[in-house]
């Protein structure tokens, strides 16, 4: 069984405010993919879920069966895992959508970790977010 550990984070600036996501997908040898990408105007709850959607969109052409994705939003987490409901109208859409790709796998967990845990992913994000404004010229 291919078993892959996604850790991913999303997070936007202003809250709602410009957006990234950052992933790290790694093999039961420690092989790992690094990804990031802006994703433009979002919330963090909509990037985190973002995020999550890319990774295990990218897990299942890299033929994952077992999947264990960290996450350090731990309402995204209670979310997946049946704790907490979606009151958020705009996140349902999103939620709707993991379950979808879960489907694709033997077997998908959902973890809650401590952000100190996931920095290789944080970074990615804010990465993502820097290098869109970097290459924006100002307005003369």
């Amino acid at each position: 069984m291919k078993q892959l550990t996604i850790y991913s984070d999303g997070g936007a600036r202003g809250n709602p405010g410009p957006a990234g996501i950052g992933v790290v997908i790694c093999n039961k040898d420690g092989k790992c993919q690094k990804f990031s990408h802006f994703i433009g105007h979002a919330t963090n709850n909509q990037a985190e879920y973002e995020a999550l959607i890319f990774a295990l969109e990218k897990a299942r052409s890299l033929d994952g069966q077992e999947i264990k994705c960290y996450l350090d939003s731990e309402l995204i987490t209670k979310q997946l895992n049946g704790f907490y409901k979606i009151k958020n109208k705009a996140l349902k859409p999103l939620f709707n959508q993991v379950l979808a790709l879960t489907t694709y796998f033997e077997k998908v967990s959902f973890i809650h970790i401590n952000r100190t845990k996931n920095k290789i992913a944080d970074k990615l994000v804010n990465e993502a977010i820097d290098k869109k404004f970097m290459n924006v010229k100002p307005p003369l």
